[in-house]
């Protein structure tokens, strides 16, 4: 949680420190934020194999997966227009794509060399790591197949979306839920 925190405050300090924005800016800025925080995936709702709904802090606190719709894609050249509204949607996009660079990471387990690290199997639930993905968009998937080297290890796995099949390297997905069955 303190994790959480920390990374937060360091990615809002690095994204507001040279805009200029009144008091109601920067508090649509926060809730823009916050929205992005409580769309973050914890675990699966249900324990259906086809169901990859990933339970959020959202559903917990608005009894809802998504509060708003997800918004445009904005430029830099916006950040200079009148309207307050574009240019904290453009520090919203800022926030997003320094956060999941530095959060996303974190939830990447590393360890050395001399311990045996659990390999992906059919059935994981991960997250898919995508730079291009629009803020507040998380992918969630179900690894179906892994491709291991000669050492054994898995290398990438292929990951069942709700809307395609893709293959991934293991250091672009974060395990969300472990497989029940071995």
């Amino acid at each position: 949680w303190e994790r959480l925190i920390r990374s937060v405050r360091k990615v809002l300090n690095s994204t507001l420190q040279t805009q200029h924005l009144d008091e109601e800016g920067l508090q649509t800025a926060l809730c823009e934020v916050e929205s992005i925080l409580n769309s973050r995936p914890i675990t699966l709702e249900s324990t259906d194999p086809n169901d990859l709904e990933a339970l959020t802090p959202n559903h917990l606190l608005l009894l809802k997966s998504n509060p708003s719709l997800p918004p445009g894609l904005f430029r830099r050249d916006d950040l200079y227009v009148r309207k307050r509204w574009r240019q904290v949607q453009y520090i919203s996009d800022l926030f997003w794509k320094r956060w999941i660079k530095e959060y996303l990471p974190q939830l990447q387990r590393r360890q050395k060399w001399g311990r045996i690290k659990r390999n992906f199997i059919s059935g994981d639930v991960v997250l898919i790591v995508d730079d291009s993905a629009p803020r507040g968009s998380w992918i969630i998937g179900r690894v179906t197949g892994a491709t291991p080297d000669e050492k054994g290890l898995v290398r990438q796995v292929w990951i069942k979306t709700p809307t395609s099949h893709v293959c991934r390297p293991v250091t672009k997905i974060c395990l969300l839920q472990e497989t029940s069955d071995p």
